[in-house]
């Protein structure tokens, strides 16, 4: 199928850089799109040009409108559209102008970060577990801001467990403040991102943004806040339970984690591992998952994060082999022993040394 559409005002700015966002399209739609001088020619299935009939439609409506896409939405909002049919560039557009996350306009890089949102937006109670920069955190103190600032909630409270990854820090000086400040650097930063700083150090010195370590969580009940713990895979069982035992009236708990950057000491056991099995079926609380596709840094991130899933699938099937091998061995009447204690001695000076050890 064959369709030509009128070119509108600014509409090159849909294309992007060396029409990258055409490119997208093309690949995303299986069509084909020729830039003519007065017009847009769309080639493919049907069902495909009418879909990019409507990002181009769309488009104009929101350039009318006075919507400013920010660097980068634009071809993030087209990923999340081809992705999942049942989106649109304007409905992704105006679910994110509805929502006021201080000076950042904050949109979801994929259709996993969207699903996210919403489904915050629709619990009470998160888990957003996948690898490392997946926006698990950065997005959900977005959503903490977003509901401060409607008033849909009093306050904003951040924790993290005081686990260091994998080295020790000794005895850190300054006050108790100072002491766990390191920790929690993450959470700051996301927070001087979104709110000038001025206001962030207003809202900290009135406890309207309080972070603090897990272990301050206990005893407390949580009301009217939005509550986030980052770094969960660092909780015991035990800690976990006690905090998502803190949830007051009015309030919304979100849980993130990445489960392959354990740092508890001793092998203890997760407290986002278990939760994740025990609380798969309460009603009211979900879970939302990322992988490797939903890293939004440097693009190299994403290849070394699939890298180490692949080395661990490996490791895993050479340790299962080796299992069964060894089960193998010993039903078969044969015990399974390390090759140089079946060799005989190759040599004088080894047979010497044997009865000597003898």
């Amino acid at each position: 199928m064959k369709k030509s559409i009128e070119i509108s005002p600014n509409i090159e700015t849909l294309f992007g850089t060396r029409d990258e966002n055409v490119r997208l399209l093309e690949d995303g739609l299986n069509i084909n799109i020729d830039l003519r001088s007065d017009s847009i020619e769309l080639e493919g299935a049907a069902r495909d040009v009418a879909r990019a009939e409507q990002v181009f439609a769309d488009y104009d409506h929101l350039q009318r409108s006075g919507h400013a896409f920010n660097n980068g939405d634009l071809g993030s909002m087209l990923r999340v559209l081809l992705a999942d049919p049942k989106t649109s560039l304007r409905g992704l557009a105006e679910a994110g102008r509805q929502r006021s996350f201080g000076r950042r306009t904050v949109q979801p890089k994929s259709v996993n970060q969207r699903r996210y949102l919403e489904a915050i937006e629709k619990h009470d109670m998160v888990f957003g577990i996948g690898p490392a920069g997946t926006g698990k955190t950065y997005l959900a103190v977005a959503m903490a801001i977003s509901a401060l600032l409607s008033k849909r909630v009093n306050r904003i409270i951040l924790a993290r467990p005081a686990v260091e990854a994998g080295e020790r820090l000794g005895f850190l000086p300054g006050t108790l403040q100072d002491k766990i400040d390191p920790y929690l650097r993450p959470l700051y930063d996301a927070l001087y991102d979104m709110l000038e700083p001025e206001k962030v150090d207003r809202y900290l010195e009135k406890n309207v943004i309080e972070i603090a370590p897990i272990a301050f969580m206990r005893g407390r009940t949580l009301n009217d806040s939005f509550v986030i713990l980052d770094e969960a895979q660092n909780t015991t069982s035990e800690q976990m339970k006690m905090f998502v035992t803190r949830l007051g009236f009015n309030s919304k708990a979100v849980i993130t984690g990445d489960v392959t950057q354990i740092d508890l000491p001793n092998a203890k056991r997760s407290g986002l591992l278990e939760a994740a099995d025990v609380l798969k079926h309460v009603e009211g609380l979900t879970f939302a998952y990322f992988d490797d596709t939903d890293v939004v840094r440097h693009h190299l991130v994403q290849r070394i994060i699939r890298a180490y899933d692949e080395h661990k699938a490996r490791v895993a099937e050479g340790e299962t082999g080796l299992l069964e091998s060894r089960a193998n061995g010993k039903s078969n009447g044969a015990e399974i022993v390390p090759a140089d204690q079946n060799r005989a001695p190759a040599s004088e000076v080894e047979r010497q040394d044997l009865e000597t050890n003898e």
